[in-house]
């Protein structure tokens, strides 16, 4: 290739007075530009079909009433990397797990959907990004281990600032996210083996009328690891698999997820309530409680009371419901207002109430967020929950920095502080009404912060 251009180019820049920086910041920008319009891809069939109607409409000076969106290419790896290439039947196996049947695919948002962090350095560093749909779940569910890694793993102090968590560079980012996605596939797997997809340039098997082709799990290779840190380290190699634009990285994950689990554990793992992980839901695929908990726990159990539940099936028959059986490293709180007001409020079991370590996800009307203490003793020494800290990250766009809130579970009820409160709303901030599913009659401090509600 000729580089004496690009030569030229440079110096008349440097002549111009621009600095060095400046020039490999344009540089940058601009393959990224050539980048992105040499990837835009009609994805699917139906992608393409849109993008082509987007174009043609676009020439007659006219926009269609729906703006498609083009999905990126997935990033892809060398066929020769040495996985194991995903055949048929697995492909079937694995989408009738998701979706009970062969024929459904994952819509567009779940498609664009990947692990990526807010800026380095931010106050938000630490966090996930997590936009509506059906992979937000997902999402926040492995920003709980993602906390877990930064405050409890890579430290050993019983007390961490919460200062730590917002001074972290891109590349410990990257080094977070794979440790906590290794950690969870490694727990799936029964601290046994973990598996990784990833998708290469190759397809695998050619589908028959009964499997509806996506170009993405057809593509598909398994990479099997029996020691839980080179999972992690493969993972961190392959990181922009996960995190980058284009990516489909929380299908991979999740993918990754019900392999390293297997097939045949997540069936044991079901009840007769659940036949399959995704649920539609007003127009997209929305995870069921199993997903969560197989995350959460390593076992995808489908309900969260502890342990299993006898239940009356019409005919008489007895059927077991499965619940969580161990205290996991990380919680789970749920509230909702309606459930409440129908007097059906769901009871989650002490064994996700009260993790080894404390840090929540947390289902609060059905939006989720995260709830962690920085504090390693908090659920292990009784003193301490008399007055503590907890920080909240909810994920929302609007959200610029970790709401701080001090909870005092022995001094006064909560009632009393709203009392003059007319709008019940006011009186009873979801988030607090979460809080006091662990903590009953807590008196929540919002320290200068508008309540959530």
């Amino acid at each position: 290739m000729d580089i004496g251009p690009k030569v030229q180019q440079v110096k008349r820049r440097v002549d111009s007075k621009l600095s060095y920086t400046e020039i490999l910041q344009e540089e940058v920008k601009k393959s990224q530009i050539k980048y992105q319009d040499n990837h835009k891809s009609d994805y699917d069939n139906k992608d393409g079909m849109e993008a082509s109607q987007f174009r043609s409409s676009k020439k007659q000076g006219q926009f269609p009433s729906t703006i498609p969106f083009l999905i990126p290419k997935p990033l892809t790896v060398s066929s020769n990397l040495g996985g194991l290439p995903i055949s048929l039947e697995m492909a079937v196996g694995l989408r009738k797990m998701l979706f009970g049947n062969t024929f459904h695919v994952f819509s567009y948002e779940w498609k664009k959907s990947c692990f990526k962090f807010h800026a380095p350095y931010s106050d938000l560093s630490y966090a996930l990004e997590a936009e509506k749909g059906g992979a937000r779940a997902i999402l926040m569910a492995v920003q709980v281990y993602i906390i877990k890694y930064c405050l409890f793993v890579r430290n050993r102090e019983e007390n961490i600032p919460l200062q730590g968590l917002c001074e972290m560079s891109q590349t410990e980012q990257e080094n977070a996210l794979a440790k906590s996605l290794g950690d969870i596939l490694w727990t799936a797997g029964e601290c046994r083996k973990a598996i990784v997809c990833l998708v290469t340039t190759d397809t695998y098997f050619t589908p028959n009328i009964d499997y509806k082709i996506d170009n993405l799990t057809e593509r598909l290779q398994l990479f099997e690891f029996f020691e839980k840190e080179a999972a992690q380290k493969f993972i961190c190699d392959h990181i922009q698999c996960f995190k980058g634009e284009g990516s489909h990285g929380v299908i991979l994950f999740l993918y990754s997820l019900l392999f390293s689990r297997t097939l045949e554990r997540l069936q044991k793992d079901l009840d007769f309530t659940t036949s399959h992980l995704l649920q539609f839901s007003l127009g997209n695929f929305i995870c069921r409680q199993a997903i969560l908990n197989v995350i959460l726990t390593g076992r995808a159990s489908p309900h969260v009371f502890n342990g299993f539940q006898k239940f009356d099936s019409e005919g008489g028959v007895q059927e077991l419901l499965h619940g969580v059986l161990a205290r996991s490293d990380v919680g789970y709180l749920r509230w909702n207002k309606e459930e409440v007001e129908r007097y059906r409020p769901l009871q989650v079991g002490s064994m996700l109430k009260t993790p080894k370590l404390p840090i929540w996800l947390c289902n609060i009307s059905g939006i989720y967020s995260v709830l962690f203490s920085t504090n390693r003793l908090l659920l292990s020494d009784w003193k301490m929950e008399h007055i503590f800290d907890l920080y909240l990250y909810n994920g929302q766009p609007s959200q610029k920095k970790t709401v701080h809130l001090t909870v005092d579970t022995h001094s006064h009820h909560w009632e009393k502080n709203h009392c003059e409160e007319s709008d019940p709303e006011k009186r009873f901030p979801s988030v607090e009404m979460a809080i006091r599913t662990k903590w009953e009659g807590a008196a929540i401090n919002w320290n200068g912060a508008v309540p959530f509600f």
